[in-house]
């Protein structure tokens, strides 16, 4: 394990916030149970490791001190805006810990841009992550029912971040701590399989360093010849990824060489290969061919001294730098999980982590410890915020993105009956831009109702910031295009049944009066008549013509018309027959009687005679108004069947609300080959109420619609209106 680094008892800033926080820390444990003062030393000592500046150093002493002081105003006055800063922002991250605990597996990539993406300064990960490395090696002392829990968080979050940035001395031991408490047994095997043979290991890699080294100043090579050091997690993922046995890992014996140019690493290789046989099929050239990551160097295996396995890595000092502090990015071909994995990487992102990390191998660089500060404070992640859902999920979304955004990330639905929000639990505007870390809750309308739950086109105003994701702004305009879309349609199809009525042809097929004007689907047609693309004559032309086709006697045309016009007596027309002959006749609209309905007649002012249903609360009233104005009706026949006319009817359905429940209904009533008019619809307590309008020969027509849409699911209730 990393040794505890004693902080420099000459730092003045140090000492002043050891002796700040020591009164506060008195008597104190963190959630562990570990003591704090003791926690913050040895955070303290790991930043110290790591080169971080004494301004880091200071917070990592300072981390618990904002939620001890009864004004958080205080640590600002003593220490400065840095630090209190600081010691914020990992107050912060630690309240990440509830919900990077219950993180599923494909959480954990964007949990972890999500801690980058939260903090102002970087300085702030590596005071957490120095943090974390201190819980686990408490845990070793002190064992507990949760530590494992934390070793997991430590392996899917922590581990990976610490990887990211470079800082490798943390790194490996948060692995094989967490490894250690998450499988004793195996840690514990491979630990012993490599104390048995250690002192032979390091008298055998001794002995090829020297070889090596003796080989390469024959021909005159300037090199550094070191061993590499293995560990226990980093075995085990090897056996574990590769299928491995531990005598097949090649690298647990490993020699790297670092030259001064590209050039002599081949040499080195030369020398390497004429000195061992080289393993095949074990040979990787990532200088000529380097990584995605921009990670050069050369790998190869041998069999060494003794026919024993060994790894040999060869690079430049400057390929070693990157490798380490720089921009290949390890982490990517080491924690990805295959081509998928690496597929999902954001490459903006990883311009930004590789940016970091050249930022750490600066700091060396780097005489005056707040100039370095002042460049990490520059690494700000912020093209991207993260929020969380009320379930615990973790969305990316652009910065600046509002509760409008975060709906439609979520689904498209949601996003259209977006309502209002809560952020941590109290409302917002919709326009109130959202930051990392927020926990953010959608109030929605119900769907449907007489003007539909959508969109407001204020959304689309880039000035009054609704909305920030381009994606989001698409599919706005998609629902405001398809309702147009809609609109258009059924003005289209008014028009079309208008001239269906006008040319007596109620019962001509939609889908072959489309295809005769060139059309695929009748809504294609609707909307080309609403455009004025088809103007009504050719539509007049193309009835009569599909009219004409079909082999009806003219007197079976008749009833067709005088049913929307000037119902006739039988004598005259077959569809109604009155008391009086030769009145002329309608059908309520109230009512809507169809064959064979019981009927009765009301004699109205200057328009004949209404027909009504016998049991229609309307024709009720105005016989109590005016009973003498009742006179009997009956349906008429033609050569003893029912006319093929159609009837307008009204028909209430009520169901279980649900999506593409109206659909479900529609396609029912298309198998029934009815002729849907018109459809409203409203929504109250998850219950959908929706009155069709449509045309029927008889009430046998209507029964058979009634049993389909009956069938369909959810649905509780069908009758007249």
């Amino acid at each position: 394990m990393v040794s505890v680094v004693q902080l420099r008892p000459n730092d003045a800033l140090i000492e002043r916030a050891l002796a700040f926080a020591r009164p506060l820390y008195e008597g104190q444990l963190l959630s562990t149970g570990e003591p704090v003062w003791p926690h913050a030393l040895g955070l303290a000592a790991n930043l110290a490791a790591i080169s971080v500046d004494p301004a880091a150093q200071a917070a990592g002493v300072l981390f618990a001190v904002p939620k001890l002081l009864s004004d958080p105003e205080l640590l600002k006055a003593e220490f400065g805006e840095e630090i209190a800063g600081l010691a914020a922002g990992v107050e912060k991250l630690y309240k990440l810990r509830v919900l990077t605990r219950a993180s599923a597996g494909e959480q954990n990539e964007i949990l972890r841009k999500m801690v980058l993406g939260m903090v102002e300064d970087i300085r702030v990960v590596l005071i957490r992550l120095a943090s974390r490395t201190q819980t686990l090696r408490w845990f070793a002392k002190n064992p507990s029912d949760e530590r494992k829990a934390y070793a997991r968080e430590s392996l899917d979050i922590y581990s990976p971040l610490a990887n990211r940035l470079g800082v490798w001395q943390l790194k490996w031991e948060l692995e094989d701590l967490s490894f250690r408490y998450i499988e004793p047994e195996l840690y514990k095997k491979i630990a012993q399989m490599l104390d048995q043979k250690r002192a032979e290991r390091e008298r055998y890699i001794a002995s090829a360093i020297e070889v090596l080294g003796s080989e390469l100043k024959k021909i005159g090579l300037q090199a550094e010849v070191t061993g590499r050091p293995k560990h226990i997690y980093s075995i085990w993922n090897k056996m574990r990824t590769k299928q491995l046995d531990f005598s097949d890992v090649h690298d647990v014996r490993a020699l790297r060489v670092i030259v001064p140019a590209p050039a002599e690493c081949y040499s080195v290789l030369g020398v390497v290969h004429d000195l061992w046989e080289p393993i095949p099929k074990e040979f990787d050239d990532y200088i000529s061919r380097p990584k995605g990551n921009n990670y050069q160097s050369l790998h190869t295996a041998v069999i060494g001294p003794g026919g024993r396995t060994l790894e040999v890595q060869i690079r430049t000092e400057e390929m070693h730098r990157q490798a380490e502090f720089g921009i290949a990015a390890h982490w990517r071909y080491k924690e990805s999980s295959g081509p998928r994995a690496l597929a999902r990487t954001d490459l903006v992102f990883d311009n930004k982590i590789a940016w970091l990390r050249e930022l750490l191998a600066w700091r060396d660089e780097v005489a005056d410890g707040t100039g370095w500060a002042e460049k990490t404070k520059k690494a700000s992640l912020d093209d991207t915020i993260y929020v969380i859902t009320p379930q615990g999920k973790v969305l990316d979304l652009p910065a600046g993105a509002t509760p409008v955004d975060f709906a439609y990330t979520l689904h498209t639905d949601l996003g259209h009956r977006c309502r209002g929000a809560k952020v941590d639990g109290h409302m917002v505007p919709l326009d109130t831009p959202l930051q990392s870390g927020q926990r953010v809750e959608i109030i929605a309308a119900k769907g449907g109702g007489p003007h539909g739950a959508g969109p407001s086109r204020d959304w689309l105003n880039p000035a009054l910031g609704f909305l920030k994701s381009h994606r989001a702004r698409g599919k706005v305009r998609q629902w405001f295009n398809a309702r147009q879309l809609a609109q258009t349609v059924a003005q289209g199809r008014a028009t079309v049944e208008k001239e269906q009525r006008r040319e007596g042809a109620m019962q001509a097929n939609l889908e072959q009066l489309a295809q005769k004007l060139g059309f695929a689907k009748h809504d294609e047609l609707f909307a080309a008549v609403a455009r004025d693309e088809v103007n009504l004559r050719q539509l007049q032309v193309a009835l009569r013509e599909l009219v004409g086709s079909v082999a009806l006697p003219p007197k079976e045309i008749e009833p067709g018309k005088a049913k929307r016009t000037k119902p006739k007596s039988v004598s005259d027309g077959g569809i109604l027959v009155v008391g009086v002959d030769r009145l002329m006749t309608q059908l309520a609209k109230c009512c809507k009687p169809v064959p064979p309905d019981p009927v009765r007649g009301f004699i109205t002012r200057g328009k004949g005679v209404t027909v009504h249903r016998e049991d229609c609360t309307s024709l009720k009233r105005l016989a109590e108004r005016s009973p003498e104005r009742m006179i009997d009706a009956k349906w008429g026949t033609k050569a003893g069947a029912p006319s093929a006319a159609a009837y307008p009817v009204d028909v209430l359905v009520t169901a279980s609300d649900r999506q593409g429940l109206l659909r479900d209904v529609g396609e029912a009533l298309a198998r029934e080959r009815i002729n849907v008019t018109a459809v409203r619809t409203q929504s109250r307590s998850d219950l959908a109420y929706m009155r069709f309008s449509f045309e029927v020969a008889d009430v046998a027509h209507l029964r058979r619609a009634f049993a389909a849409v009956k069938e369909v699911s959810g649905v509780i209730r069908v009758g007249r209106g």
